[in-house]
């Protein structure tokens, strides 16, 4: 009875191994499993007997992997994986991609009640210390069928053709080699180069209307970043600014660099002692608390309206000190306050 329930448990770890996208040779399987190349052999023939669509390659390359069936076989997961999907499912729950949320709820009550009582306990760990970041509102649901449409684009290299809807309303015509999906909030960005433009631009998936037929195949060029993920978040956090900024600051790069983030804003070295930030805010007057809040001393290049903004939060900082008497320093007869926020 042991001898059959360890044979049974290994053919349940040989399927879950095949269920990965890649070939196995059955050296590695034989490994993994600790039984001979041989033992191998006989249970893949096992699988297939049962129904499995076991395939595989003669020669030095060859192996084995799981072929697509006319019925899905059983999905196994490890422990791990078990766990991320039950994550992965709660989050898509609360409506990250339109359309999906009730199916994503379903499927999550299902995989709950087959999880083992020390999964479940890890899953319920999990869920009570995940606070999710609510979405913005008015932000707009994907379209899973654009998403699963344009994922696909990316694995394979294919060229996307569609219609797409900038911020100002105005609809392009574009063309673009994709390359990866990135998710930031709610939002899904589709890092690609814009073959029209010559460049690499970001596409809010939810804008756009895909065209058919695609482009055909592309040879993948350069990457524009190392880390796509931080790129689009820069450029999306930059090109909402409303205001614009040029300003000295009097400190080492390395430590403005450290203070600030990579989205705040783009630090350039002067001299030792000296650098230059390129930063941006939808307010004036909120970008000159925050420079105050750096803790050296700085000089507004550009524009103008950001040093009226510095100038007058330091007469209206001045005016809150104590005077002579022991109370505020009161505004002059007529002054009208207009630099109130």
């Amino acid at each position: 009875m042991r001898v059959v329930l360890e044979s049974s448990a290994r053919l349940l770890r040989l399927l879950s191994m095949l269920q990965t996208p890649r070939e196995w040779t059955s050296a590695e399987l034989g490994e993994r499993l600790g039984v001979s190349a041989r033992t191998v052999r006989n249970d893949v023939g096992k699988l297939r007997e049962l129904g499995y669509p076991v395939l595989g390659t003669r020669g030095p390359a060859g192996g084995y992997r799981l072929g697509a069936g006319a019925a899905m076989p059983p999905l196994l997961l490890d422990d791990d994986e078990a766990v991320a999907v039950a994550v992965g499912l709660r989050t898509a729950a609360i409506g990250a991609i339109a359309g999906i949320e009730e199916a994503s709820l379903r499927a999550l009550a299902k995989l709950e009640q087959v999880l083992p009582s020390r999964l479940r306990f890890r899953v319920g760990g999990l869920r009570s210390i995940i606070t999710p970041v609510p979405f913005a509102s008015g932000a707009p649901p994907v379209n899973p069928d654009v998403l699963t449409a344009v994922a696909a684009a990316c694995r394979v290299g294919e060229r996307l053709r569609f219609s797409y809807l900038s911020h100002d309303g105005a609809t392009s015509s574009r063309e673009a080699e994709p390359y990866q999906l990135v998710n930031w909030g709610r939002r899904w960005y589709l890092v690609a180069f814009d073959v029209r433009r010559a460049d690499w631009r970001t596409f809010r998936v939810d804008r756009i209307t895909l065209r058919t037929p695609g482009g055909g195949r592309f040879t993948p060029r350069p990457l524009p970043a190392p880390d796509l993920a931080e790129w689009v978040a820069r450029r999306v956090a930059t090109g909402a600014w409303r205001h614009r900024a040029h300003v000295t600051v009097f400190a080492p790069a390395a430590a403005v660099s450290e203070r600030i983030g990579p989205y705040v804003g783009t630090v350039t070295p002067v001299s030792a002692e000296a650098c230059t930030l390129d930063t941006g805010s939808d307010s004036l007057a909120t970008m000159a608390v925050y420079l105050g809040f750096l803790g050296w001393e700085f000089r507004v290049d550009s524009p103008p309206e950001l040093a009226d903004a510095v100038r007058a939060l330091a007469e209206r900082y001045q005016r809150s000190l104590p005077s002579d008497h022991g109370g505020p320093v009161r505004p002059a007869r007529g002054h009208r306050g207009t630099d109130r926020p």
